[in-house]
């Protein structure tokens, strides 16, 4: 299978959206990545903005960056409690620093913003947080994915598909 072998991070939180948490979840399994659930402080589970729980694998804390071939932050409002996790920003910077895949879609972008990753890069996300990618010092486009390096991002969840697929072609390399 095109991800025998990497290993996946998947971060989440409270509010997460739950297209954009599963669809890469199982889409990542089918290409025969192995992927793990991140939380932080402990947390056991969490919810997605219409209640479907989703079971952490490991805490932020204990992850290892280096054991990770990319992570995926998925949108909903869960991005603007994750930033708010030093133990996420700091793995999200990690695997940024070392060219390793950061992805992420719809309000995921804030936490690339808090983990200071947009300055020069070409990004996109929801339109409702383009002024604050813009203020972190990236140029903002419009379209269904952008790679920028080992930086992938997408708007929606209508984006899922070409989302995905940059993730495994990336991975690929």
């Amino acid at each position: 299978m095109e991800l025998d072998g990497k290993k996946i991070a998947i971060l989440a939180e409270n509010n997460y959206n739950t297209r954009e948490l599963w669809y890469p979840y199982y889409r990542m399994i089918e290409a025969g990545a192995e992927v793990k659930i991140v939380g932080a402080k402990g947390a056991k589970e969490y919810v997605s903005k219409v209640g479907l729980p989703v079971k952490v694998d490991v805490d932020a804390e204990d992850v290892d960056p280096n054991e990770f071939d990319a992570v995926i932050i998925p949108g909903g409002y869960a991005p603007d409690l994750m930033r708010r996790h030093e133990s996420m920003l700091r793995l999200v910077r990690k695997m940024n620093q070392t060219g390793k895949v950061v992805a992420t879609i719809c309000h995921a972008g804030w936490v690339a913003i808090s983990a200071g990753i947009l300055e020069g890069k070409k990004f996109t996300c929801t339109p409702a947080i383009k002024d604050d990618v813009i203020n972190a010092g990236a140029e903002y486009v419009d379209e269904e994915v952008v790679v920028d390096g080992n930086l992938i991002s997408s708007r929606k969840p209508d984006d899922l598909p070409a989302f995905c697929r940059a993730i495994i072609e990336r991975l690929r390399v």
